[in-house]
């Protein structure tokens, strides 16, 4: 099961939480994780992972170079902990503040 693999202490830092570190080395710089699998693997594979890919990082940046983002929740405050369920992890609703550059 694709949880079971995205959860495994000995892949994750921390395998329970939303947390980059587990994408971080020693030094803070990003580290391409194997275990890390969101679109499947093997004959059930996302066929258009790619694209997928490639659409996210276009999208990402056009935010970014248009747009300063804040949260009117102070960052002590943010649970990231998404609500579990039997079947998946739903995100928590959050407000976010695009202010145009």
């Amino acid at each position: 099961m694709l949880t079971t693999v995205l959860k495994d202490p000995t892949c994750f830092k921390f395998p329970t939480e939303f947390n980059p570190q587990n994408f971080l080395n020693e030094k803070g710089k990003f580290m391409k994780n194997d275990a890390f699998m969101p679109l499947a693997a093997g004959k059930r594979i996302c066929l258009g992972e790619s694209l997928v890919k490639m659409e996210l990082f276009l999208f990402l940046v056009a935010i970014l170079q248009n747009f300063d983002l804040k949260s009117p929740v102070p960052r002590e405050e943010l649970d990231l902990n998404p609500n579990v369920s039997g079947v998946a992890n739903f995100p928590k609703p959050y407000t976010l503040a695009f202010i145009p550059r």
